[in-house]
């Protein structure tokens, strides 16, 4: 089992608090923060393998076993008291985070393509990004697409090309290590343990899309990127424009892995759209134009490689970089 001293671990929290969770949600930026300075907390996480020991994980399972703990005396007891199902819970399940508002950076690079389209999500999750043709979108007033029970509002800036309406899609694929079924009770419950507390709005948006999901159910592909991406591109049917895409996902990636990935979408008959952190894709970043404040927090959104705008992690911003 690889684990990481404690003070990477302290550093991993302390990250969280002061860019990913801070002006977004101030309750998980104070739990991570006093995490990051709490011995026992820390020697409680130490002792989990590497890839199990971070903030969004340790949080959403209080969630999933507790719901939200209103102080952090109560949330250090949930962790030290009840710590084999935290524990259990946390070697058990994934950061499988499915917004559905990420749809509203994407589709304007949908709608460039030639239809119909195939999608291809890599980190599936329950499938919600493979339904950008269901949902309805507000541009900052421009409204695309529906009617829909999931609506979309998008912050712009910069010339982001707003489409007319929405693509057609003929197939929707999703290939994950372990796919949620969005039918599922259980499945369900842990897509909320995953939602940031103060956020209702992204809660009632994710039962409308679980709802629209399990309706209209995508292929699921289950295994590893790397096996099942070309089967999954295989399946697409001839006529259409094969997209493969994730957000947040490459991240929990091996480096070698990470590279065999991109020459792997390099070498197949796809566009590639990629919205991963500052610093996931090398490549991607060195392209970006100087960085602007806050760029750490956000996502980058990038077309077979080069990069077209900076994206919020859990949508809603769309920061579209201006043509060189």
């Amino acid at each position: 089992m690889t684990t990481r001293p404690v003070a990477e671990i302290a550093d991993r929290y302390r990250w969280f608090a002061q860019v990913e969770a801070a002006g977004v949600s101030p309750l998980y930026e104070a739990f991570a923060a006093s995490i990051a300075a709490d011995a026992d907390v820390l020697a409680f996480l130490a002792d989990l393998p590497a890839g199990k020991q971070q903030p969004n994980l340790l949080l959403a399972a209080l969630q999933y076993l507790h719901g939200t703990a209103t102080s952090y005396p109560e949330l250090r007891n949930w962790v030290l008291e009840d710590a084999d199902r935290v524990r259990t819970t946390m070697l058990t399940h994934a950061t499988q985070t499915n917004e559905p508002a990420r749809c509203a950076a994407l589709l304007p690079l949908l709608a460039g393509f030639s239809e119909p389209l195939t999608l291809i999500e890599v980190g599936a999750s329950a499938g919600l990004c493979l339904y950008p043709d269901r949902y309805a979108y507000d541009y900052g007033g421009h409204l695309v697409g529906g009617p829909s029970p999931v609506t979309l509002s998008c912050e712009l800036s910069g010339p982001v090309p707003v489409p007319a309406r929405v693509p057609k899609v003929v197939a929707r694929m999703g290939v994950d290590l372990n796919p949620l079924d969005p039918a599922d009770p259980d499945d369900r419950a842990w897509l909320h343990a995953l939602i940031w507390p103060g956020h209702p709005e992204r809660r009632s948006r994710l039962d409308a899309a679980l709802d629209l999901a399990a309706a209209e159910p995508a292929t699921m592909f289950t295994g590893h990127l790397l096996d099942q991406l070309p089967v999954a591109v295989a399946a697409a049917p001839a006529a259409s424009t094969t997209v493969v895409f994730h957000t947040a996902v490459l991240a929990y990636l091996s480096d070698d892995d990470k590279a065999a990935f991109i020459a792997l979408v390099g070498g197949l008959p796809v566009r590639w759209i990629s919205q991963e952190g500052l610093g996931v894709l090398p490549a991607v970043r060195d392209r970006l134009p100087a960085p602007a404040p806050g760029d750490r927090a956000q996502l980058v959104l990038a077309l077979d490689g080069e990069p077209v705008a900076r994206t919020a992690p859990h949508g809603g911003r769309l920061d579209w970089l201006a043509a060189t």
